[in-house]
Order: structure tokens, then C-alpha cells, then sequence
């Protein structure tokens, strides 16, 4: 893990979700895309200040892995990511895409963590 040595930053998790419209590659790309931009742009985070990020997904959601898509897409490569299956609960979301990152921080600025789309029903309290 990496030493904060610059005090203007602080290490913090965001939590974020989202649901994809399905279960393929493509319809898993776009939510999980949208959901990094609004990681990075609503927290003012660079790649640089990125440590990790773990993706759990529903048991709906076989077709592809989260990781390797904001890896790709955001050119992430050293980033720390973990893809896991979402514990199984009766009634859950369908086809929901969480993320717990931990990131250096503006030490300002409070984390806003991002609840998109059908996965605002987890957090009423921050949507």
C-alpha cells in the first residue's frame, strides 16, 4: 500500500454502485464506465491518487469482469482491482455493480460516493 507523504491528501473509501441495463459485455462497459467518470469527476481524483478499487457484482452479471474494464478503458494499470460475487440476498438489485475504492483524497474536500441508476434504491440517504 502506498504512504501518503503529501498532507494536503487523505486515504479514504468511496463506496459507489450502479445497475447495467443487462447482462452482456456491452451493457456492463457502459454502467461501469459511467460509474468511474463519476468516481473520478465528483471526487476531483487523478489516476494518481487511485490505490485500488474492488467491484462486487450480483450473480446476474457472468459476462465480463469489471476490472478489466476500467483498467482498460481509464488505463489504469497501477491500480489494485478485485473483482467478486455480491453476497446473495432475496429481493437484491438485478444486475448491480458496487465499488469500494481506496484513494488519497483532496484533504478539503468530503468523499462523494457515487449511487447510479437502479442501485440509488441501496442509498435513499445519498441520492
Amino acid at each position: 500500500m502506498s504512504e501518503n507523504i503529501n498532507s494536503n491528501l487523505k486515504f479514504t473509501a468511496i463506496r459507489g454502485a450502479t445497475t447495467s441495463t443487462g447482462d452482456t459485455e456491452s451493457y456492463i462497459k457502459i454502467a461501469v464506465i459511467e460509474l468511474i467518470n463519476e468516481l473520478i469527476n465528483q471526487n476531483g481524483l487523478t489516476k494518481e491518487n487511485i490505490i485500488s478499487i474492488t467491484f462486487t457484482v450480483t450473480k446476474d452479471l457472468t459476462s465480463c469482469f469489471p476490472a478489466s474494464i476500467a483498467r482498460k478503458h481509464f488505463n489504469l494499470d497501477s491500480v489494485a482491482f478485485l473483482d467478486c460475487q455480491q453476497m446473495f440476498m432475496p429481493n437484491d438489485i438485478n444486475f448491480c455493480i458496487r465499488l469500494m475504492a481506496f484513494v488519497n483524497l483532496r484533504s478539503d474536500k468530503n468523499p462523494v460516493h457515487p449511487y447510479l441508476n437502479g442501485s440509488s434504491k441501496l442509498r435513499p440517504d445519498r441520492c
